[in-house]
């Protein structure tokens, strides 16, 4: 097929990289992370005073709000909620950015900051109104609650059931004002509580050194990349720590919607890793706006980073960009681009985790800021 035609197909079909997500849970987490569009997550895991913290400062998370609900009286007051009539739970709600944390991340903070196995209670309360649960709010959220349960029981971790409930959220009612933040407004009186309720003496006879624990994320402890220290997660790991639509993309070559991603129009200077494995791929030294709604770049970072493979999943015959050390799909490789490569590596923004140049220092990927040096330089000749 001449160029001319390929780019006469490429238009007839799609002007991106993919005309259609692979899988189903790829259109699932495209749904999740369109950006600027907010969702919102509830879970019961006894005194909200303890609930609130852990959530509030994790990033994509817009506020959070401690109240009442899965009950059955209207406008309830902390006296009537505490003393057990009105079949409430203290709660937290999450207002929280999906494009920047999912869903499956907040699990994982909930069920760290909870004790699953014992019923109606959480640490020195006792009662319905202390229960354990995750109220969903849409299918998706259920399921995901419901896979996140079920690795736990699965993981054999627990010689306990697990009894927290998984049930649809109804009316959430925000408690009073002098409950919101307490944590802040009283620290004295606070951390009192949480001592004197042996709630992380708890944590940590259930859960050990993941008590308390934020969304886990593939590289935590390493800075910078070294191709001899990685060793890619299990596909569980990866279902933990990854977000459904950052899992859909990398390990089941889902496409992201255009236009509708992380970086389609990022213009802050850095570099562009592997979201599983850290290893560098992109600079934005050598993306432009290709029009199609997907980062794109004429020319990899690292080459030895990239592998390329033909891909006939669709009437025409493309080439697929996978990194080399993580085995992530990335996306495709077009010989459309402009100068000086002549190619756009189009990407999907779920496969990259951005890092500014004010940060390469910092996240030890210091040997590049020569390459932004140099262009400064040469840009002010």
């Amino acid at each position: 097929m001449t160029r001319s035609n390929r780019r006469m197909m490429l238009g007839l079909l799609v002007a991106g990289c993919s005309l259609f997500a692979r899988r189903s849970l790829a259109a699932t987490a495209v749904a999740e992370a369109t950006p600027g569009k907010t969702a919102t997550a509830t879970f019961a895991g006894g005194c909200f005073w303890c609930m609130q913290p852990p959530f509030e400062n994790l990033p994509g998370v817009v506020s959070t709000t401690v109240g009442y609900t899965g009950g059955h009286t209207k406008n309830p007051t902390y006296e009537q909620v505490s003393a057990g009539g009105t079949g409430h739970a203290e709660s937290v709600q999450i207002v929280y950015d999906p494009a920047k944390i999912g869903y499956d991340q907040l699990l994982q903070v909930f069920w760290h900051n909870v004790d699953p196995l014992t019923k109606d209670a959480q640490f020195c309360d006792h009662g319905t109104q202390y229960r354990s649960a995750i109220f969903y709010h849409d299918e998706t959220q259920q399921r995901l609650a419901e896979e996140s349960k079920k690795r736990l029981e699965e993981s054999k971790r627990f010689d306990r059931p697990i009894v927290t409930e998984i049930v649809a959220a109804t009316d959430f009612y925000p408690a009073e004002e002098y409950h919101q933040k307490y944590h802040e407004k009283n620290p004295l009186r606070y951390k009192y509580y949480r001592w004197g309720c042996g709630r992380d003496q708890r944590l940590k006879e259930v859960w050990g050194d993941e008590a308390g624990a934020g969304p886990r994320t593939m590289r935590q402890e390493q800075k910078g990349w070294d191709a001899s220290a990685f060793h890619k997660p299990s596909d569980a790991e990866l279902k933990q720590s990854l977000t459904s639509i950052q899992y859909a993309v990398t390990q089941e070559e889902g496409t992201e919607p255009a236009f509708h991603n992380a970086f389609w129009h990022n213009e802050q200077a850095g570099i562009y890793v592997d979201v599983v494995s850290g290893e560098p791929l992109f600079s934005s030294l050598d993306k432009f706006d290709s029009g199609t709604g997907w980062p794109s770049f004429t020319r990899p970072l690292e080459p030895a980073n990239i592998r390329e493979k033909a891909d006939r999943s669709l009437l025409f015959e493309r080439v697929e960009v996978r990194s080399a050390h993580a085995d992530s799909h990335l996306g495709h490789v077009f010989d459309d681009g402009p100068a000086p490569t002549g190619l756009r590596y189009c990407m999907n923004s779920a496969a990259l985790r951005f890092i500014p140049v004010d940060k390469l220092e910092e996240e030890g990927y210091g040997q590049y800021l020569s390459l932004f040096r140099a262009a400064n330089t040469a840009s002010k000749k």
